[in-house]
């Protein structure tokens, strides 16, 4: 039987017996798929909340994970949809057992469990719980697991509760999702920037967070942001593959919050998390050393290598100059350059941001124009995006680059307005999620409107923001569905060997001033993104 490696973490409480609880509950006839097809029987139950889909370790796995009124032996019962007949599951369902904990946020318990052994092109069906106690059904589509060509999205701090109003603030975050996957329905992935919720253990904000069916249908990427580290709730609510929760990868006491570095293989993508929270006495190395290892292991048959992280370096609005980023810009670059990354996402910084092609922390191609709609990287070229809120619950002004605080992150010597890193920089106060396309050597990054002016947009609604709107509200907002940017990125074919990670790079330098930048007319709204095209061997 598979389980994720995950479970075998040092720091995180197990309940063996839940397992062999689990297998003695139900008759076990045979195993298929890693799981137990079962004959099942009615048994006393606990009740179950927080259900959220989770990315596991490939395209043939996904975790499941939620919270219990009870310990009792619970699993997660799988069987494709075509299969159900009158919404009931076939006898021969498969079942996977879960590994149960003591939950120390609110006293119950909070469970997870692998689904090994997906088909691609199926959809499936699933609840949770035990015989006679189950969840509600849900379902999810597995696609083609060979095709270069699939869409994944990226949404930037839904933070629930930090406008002041949760419920505001969970309605944006709904409306982002529900926006988004009726736009992309193919949607491979939903990868997060951080921030789910404001404060760690709040499960008011954690119900509004997780009331989307979208979050059981869609795997969820989780990244720990600095509003989830201040206690074990994210641990509990998001079970991640390949996980270490070592020291270096926590920012504080493993006992008593929620951290850890992470990687997974998707399709043609190596997809590798950190725990940016974790960044002093020699954790930024720590990080290092983890993308170096698990690049050096896995990197050699993945087309791109994706990092993803909470606390953008070159936030273009008000963390732009704060000391964990202007180290983090020392730290990172040159070894993200060694290592052959070509995209790093990340949130913290509520606005939008595309960098230029970085390379060792430095622009790799001085000609490069702002808002360039199609670059190529080069050996060492990396794009850096930041997103923007994807609830509404807050968004950051840009600020203008300030090299008193930090000398090297001045502004870009063709638009002065910007830091030097950033070839976009935007903020309108209007929610938006990034659609990233992967298409065979190409990765297409767009910034697209979830929302407009009016509700839902909670920090707007509630006055916080005194303007809506491009050009700080001097033009009306465009379309849902509209772009803010769009780029072609050409990736690097021939990425230099995995190696040891370089010196930390000196940060960029702002450049010599040129003649003063124009400003540029207000571009006109972009067309709603397209949904991503369908491939003959995409799920029919």
């Amino acid at each position: 039987m598979k389980l994720d490696k995950g479970t075998q973490n040092p720091g995180y409480i197990l309940r063996r017996a839940a397992l062999g609880a689990a297998a003695a509950a139900l008759t076990a006839t045979t195993v298929i798929g890693g799981g137990l097809s079962t004959a099942a029987h009615a048994d006393s139950g606990a009740t179950v909340t927080g259900i959220v889909l989770g990315v596991g370790a490939d395209q043939a796995q996904r975790v499941v994970s939620w919270y219990a009124s009870a310990g009792t032996a619970q699993v997660v019962q799988v069987a494709p949809t075509k299969q159900l007949v009158r919404g009931e599951f076939p006898k021969n369902s498969v079942t996977f057992p879960a590994t149960v904990a003591a939950n120390t946020v609110n006293g119950g318990y909070n469970g997870h469990a692998t689904i090994d052994g997906l088909k691609q092109n199926t959809e499936y069906s699933y609840r949770v719980g035990t015989p006679g106690a189950w969840s509600a059904t849900y379902s999810f589509t597995t696609q083609n697991f060979n095709g270069n060509n699939f869409d994944f999205l990226f949404f930037g701090d839904p933070q629930i509760g930090s406008s002041g109003d949760v419920a505001k603030d969970g309605a944006g975050w709904a409306d982002t999702l529900n926006v988004a996957l009726a736009s992309t329905p193919k949607a491979e992935l939903l990868v997060s920037g951080g921030d789910q919720i404001e404060s760690a253990n709040n499960e008011t904000q954690w119900n509004a967070f997780l009331a989307s069916d979208k979050l059981r249908q869609y795997p969820w990427v989780a990244t720990i942001g600095n509003h989830d580290v201040g206690g074990k709730a994210y641990e509990q609510h998001f079970w991640t593959p390949n996980t270490d929760r070592s020291t270096p990868y926590y920012n504080g006491d493993a006992a008593t919050r929620s951290g850890g570095d992470y990687w997974f293989k998707y399709k043609n993508i190596l997809f590798i998390d950190l725990n940016s929270n974790a960044y002093a006495n020699g954790s930024d190395a720590a990080h290092i050393n983890y993308v170096t290892d698990v690049v050096n292991k896995h990197g050699q048959d993945a087309k791109h290598t994706v990092l993803i992280y909470h606390h953008a370096i070159y936030s273009p609005a008000s963390h732009a100059n704060d000391g964990d980023n202007k180290l983090r810009r020392q730290d990172f670059p040159t070894a993200f350059s060694n290592l052959g990354v070509d995209l790093v996402l990340q949130g913290h910084d509520h606005s939008y941001s595309r960098s230029y092609v970085i390379k060792n922390g430095q622009k790799a191609n001085k000609d490069e124009q702002p808002g360039a709609t199609e670059v190529t990287q080069g050996p060492g070229g990396v794009i850096y995006v930041t997103a923007n809120s994807a609830s509404g619950s807050k968004y950051y002004d840009l600020t203008a680059p300030d090299t008193t605080k930090d000398p090297n992150y001045g502004p870009d010597p063709l638009n002065p307005k910007s830091h030097w890193a950033n070839s976009v920089e935007n903020q309108e106060h209007v929610r938006t999620y990034v659609r990233v396309q992967v298409r065979g050597d190409k990765l297409v990054v767009e910034n697209i409107r979830s929302g407009t002016c009016a509700a839902p947009n909670a920090a707007v609604e509630l006055g916080q923001e005194s303007w809506c709107g491009p050009d700080n509200g001097a033009t009306a907002a465009p379309p849902v569905g509209s772009l803010v940017d769009q780029v072609v990125i050409h990736t690097n074919n021939g990425k230099p060997e995995p190696g040891k990670p370089g010196e930390p790079g000196k940060p960029g330098e702002p450049g010599k001033p040129g003649g003063p930048a124009q400003p540029g007319k207000p571009g006109k709204p972009g067309k709603p993104g397209k949904p991503a095209v369908a491939e003959s061997d995409w799920l029919q």
